[in-house]
């Protein structure tokens, strides 16, 4: 038993290790199966994820066309009018405020992107406009004032609430060149500045805020004399083209005009109160005063627009005279401009802007949708040729018709008063002119020039 068992050993041993290698060889040919088709597996997921991928950009490229025409917007609709001479176009931010240089060459226009841009007057009826640029460093003018010399502009800041004079270059032609910030006034009021304004003798500078406070300064940035307006607040504060008044309005139903006075030397004397515009049945939301300050217009919560005769002797108390009451509802704040010949009335509520002759006070036009945003401002040039509005980036620039109409109107009458054929000719030539003007305006086939 023990000699087979000997025996037999070799052979279990060589049994054995022929069926460890078999296994071996099971467990190799098992794993390069495996990984085989772990790559195969990889690959087809890469495939799939690539081919996904594709399908994915394609779906989306497909969807990106698909919604292409509505992503598109609609084309804006420009604003057109047959009073329309141009647009000014140069802003990215919402226009504010603008002013005229007294010399009568440029337009000063203040936006919420950060700049001032100054325009070429004589270039309103062309196509292009150039522009000079003046930055506003770290914040944005929310009102602008040309200097009495054309050589400066001054700004109230948004955000420092605060005034700036920038100074303008010339250039070797003579011509406006670079603009650089020259002084920076001492903040002397939190309440909002609502307007600001240079008087044109040069001798002082107000700032109007929204509480009842009116401050007039020097052109150094020294605080003269503070006016309690005691309005409760203030809806608008102007300071006159004469340069002697500035005034106020608010809560209560009256403007309040009072005189900056300076005695012989030129030396600040006093603040004194000159006059007041009494009649409205509500608060007044803003006023307009003509160039010699010889007459007025305000417009009222009440839904009415006055004119008025400020040509008075207030130091004698005597009153300004109601020329004219017209007409003017609207719920929201309302801006109004007279124009420098005091011959034509401007008034704007929302986007819209309605015109008025003084003389028979009658509305020359209503025009709706002017911007695209409610009017932020507006005013007449100092020739008193156009009325410009502001409300989004762009600047309308207007003619305007209603103040030639009522410019021939006043010199009819003129005429028939003239003493001398030499005074009716020049009166007739000038008519003459003013029908010109028109028909070149409006075109002679429309038949909305003045007839003779």
């Amino acid at each position: 038993m023990a000699d087979v068992d000997s025996g037999s050993l070799p052979v279990i041993a060589v049994t054995a290790a022929v069926g460890a290698i078999v296994l071996l060889l099971g467990l190799f040919c098992s794993v390069i199966k495996s990984r085989d088709k772990g790559e195969r597996e990889d690959d087809n997921s890469s495939s799939n994820k690539s081919e996904s991928k594709e399908q994915s950009r394609g779906d989306k490229h497909s969807k990106k066309q698909k919604s292409q025409p509505r992503s598109k917007k609609a084309p804006q609709v420009m604003f057109s009018h047959p009073w329309l001479s141009s647009s000014l176009k140069g802003h990215s931010g919402r226009v504010l405020s603008f002013d005229f240089s007294s010399n009568g060459k440029y337009l000063a226009t203040a936006a919420e992107d950060r700049t001032v841009l100054l325009w070429s007057v004589k270039e309103f009826n062309q196509k292009e406009h150039k522009v000079i640029r003046g930055n506003v460093e770290y914040d944005h003018a929310t009102h602008v004032k040309f200097s009495p010399d054309s050589r400066a502009y001054l700004v109230s800041t948004s955000v420092e609430n605060a005034l700036r004079v920038y100074k303008i270059g010339k250039k070797d032609d003579g011509s406006a060149g670079n603009i650089t910030m020259a002084v920076q006034f001492e903040k002397k009021s939190d309440a909002e500045i609502i307007n600001i304004g240079i008087a044109s003798s040069g001798k002082f500078i107000m700032t109007c805020h929204s509480d009842t406070t009116m401050l007039i300064w020097d052109l150094k940035g020294d605080l003269l004399a503070t006016i309690d307006t005691h309005q409760m607040n203030n809806s608008h504060g102007a300071l006159s083209p004469c340069g002697r008044f500035v005034a106020s309005s608010g809560f209560t139903p009256d403007v309040k005009v009072w005189e900056v006075c300076f005695d012989k030397g030129g030396n600040f004397k006093e603040v004194a109160r000159a006059f007041e515009l009494k009649g409205h049945k509500a608060g007044v939301h803003s006023f307009s005063f003509s160039s010699d300050s010889s007459r007025m217009a305000s417009v009222s919560k009440d839904g009415t627009w006055r004119f008025w005769d400020t040509d008075i002797r207030y130091q004698m108390g005597q009153d300004p005279y109601l020329l004219y009451t017209g007409n003017f509802e609207s719920p929201l704040h309302s801006l109004i401009s007279l124009s420098p010949d005091g011959r034509t009335v401007a008034i704007a509520a929302d986007t819209s802007v309605t015109i008025f002759s003084t003389g028979t006070g009658e509305k020359e036009q209503s025009i709706d949708d002017m911007h695209s945003a409610p009017v932020t401002w507006l005013g007449f040039d100092l020739s008193n040729r156009y009325l410009l509005t502001a409300g989004d980036k762009h600047i309308h620039v207007m003619h305007n018709v209603a103040g030639y109409k009522a410019t021939i109107v006043d010199l009819k009458e003129k005429e028939k008063k003239a003493t001398s054929q030499a005074m009716k000719e020049r009166i007739r030539q000038q008519i003459e002119e003013a029908r010109e003007r028109l028909q070149t305006i409006m075109g002679e086939a429309n038949g909305t020039a003045v007839g003779k």
